[in-house]
């Protein structure tokens, strides 16, 4: 068995386990990355991404920035479609000068895979059979095996788990330790990618009696859509003909306002939950991202909230290094709850207020429009949206 030390194990190259990773070569900490996937596989895995004032903020600190402020959009506002009518939220106005950068999650992990291995980063992909171990100890280690099925062992001071829900670490901790905290949601999302001019410099969320539909972007020539659906549908229930009735249905305004159509190259049904696991930490094991909790799509949170984790985590890291602290890493899952709590109730108010919800009457369809018109005719209503949308302090994240 191949045996190695670093300060650091980090299991999962997305976001979480990427942005930690380079964080710490920053402050001169080391750290070794595990994916079981390829670079390939991850790099190509779409995924739609807004990001937030904080998270835009530390990818330009980070250095990893560039091609974001070249490629990315700046949306300094949405746009709420409701009852055939639009109201603009003012993001900068509302906020101080915020605004919000939508940029693919996907192309997030590119450049931050990018500057990894360009700074000689130990990234090692297609691992399998990875184990976490001794994780109430000094001494945590990681097990596993390359693709050439050889078997190694890593001995960390810690372990960040930022392996997604479907990974190792959650459940390597002993029953009993965590307690999840879930909502699923009796709906899904119909994504599509088409080739088509963008619809709207900012994305529309819509109310229609037909259900939720939004309109988003990826660059000049594709656009991103969704579609309220059921959970369990199958794409090819969804025809072309089919998803763009639906697209012209709910979107439609008063003055007759259309999509822009074209050749749909991709669908997908996704489900929508919400989840939190307290605490998010054992012994030498702490859990960030998707590990440790999950968002439903409509407020856009779930990459921001791993930035957030993750800031929060090499804070505390870098303090025990730096001063022997230990403080912040025991107050790490009270820290970083504060915010994960916050993005969960945001989460479920947009997802409420714009659901067509199985078994809701006109009379929850009318009350759905009013708060609406609340929101966006009040400018307190508007600046609650505004302040959660584009993401809130980091002074918050402080103990």
């Amino acid at each position: 068995m191949n045996t190695v030390k670093t300060q650091v194990a980090i299991i999962g190259a997305g976001p979480a386990g990427l942005l930690l990773s380079q964080i710490l070569h920053l402050e001169g900490i080391e750290s070794i990355v595990l994916e079981t996937r390829s670079r390939e596989a991850i790099e190509a895995t779409i995924r739609a991404g807004v990001l937030e004032q904080g998270t835009v903020d530390l990818m330009n600190q980070l250095g990893v920035g560039e091609r974001m402020q070249r490629e990315g959009f700046v949306h300094t506002g949405t746009i709420l479609r409701f009852d055939g009518r639009d109201r603009r939220i003012d993001f900068p106005e509302l906020t101080g000068g915020k605004a919000v950068m939508v940029y693919a999650q996907h192309e997030v992990i590119k450049d931050l895979v990018a500057a990894r291995l360009g700074a000689g980063a130990d990234i090692r992909f297609e691992v399998k059979d990875v184990s976490v171990n001794d994780t109430d100890t000094a001494s945590p280690k990681v097990r596993f095996r390359s693709k050439d099925d050889e078997l190694h062992e890593i001995t960390a001071d810690f372990i960040a788990g930022c392996d997604g829900t479907q990974g190792v670490c959650r459940p390597s901790i002993p029953a009993g330790v965590l307690k999840g905290f879930e909502r699923l949601y009796p709906f899904g999302w119909l994504g599509i990618l088409c080739k088509a001019p963008p619809s709207s410099d900012e994305l529309i969320y819509a109310l229609h009696e037909r259900g939720f539909a939004l309109v988003s972007t990826r660059s000049p020539d594709i656009q991103r859509m969704y579609l309220q659906c059921e959970p369990t549908d199958k794409i090819e229930n969804w025809s072309d003909d089919r998803i763009w009735a639906e697209f012209r249905a709910r979107l439609a305004t008063r003055d007759g306002w259309a999509p822009k159509e074209g050749e749909i190259f991709s669908k997908t049904v996704v489900g929508m939950r919400s989840f939190v696991t307290e605490p998010m930490q054992h012994g030498r094991l702490f859990l960030a991202g998707d590990a440790a909790h999950v968002v439903p799509p409509t407020g856009a949170k779930g990459l921001n909230l791993a930035a957030a984790d993750v800031r929060v985590l090499s804070r505390a890291i870098v303090e025990f290094y730096r001063k022997g602290r230990t403080d912040l890493l025991d107050g790490y899952t009270a820290t970083a709850l504060r915010r994960i709590w916050k993005a969960q109730r945001f989460s479920w108010w947009m997802t409420s207020m714009l659901h067509r919800f199985p078994g809701a009457d006109d009379f929850q369809h009318r009350v759905q429009i009013a708060e609406l018109d609340y929101v966006t005719g009040s400018r307190a209503g508007s600046t609650a949206l505004a302040e959660n949308y584009v993401g809130l302090p980091f002074d918050q994240l402080e103990p």
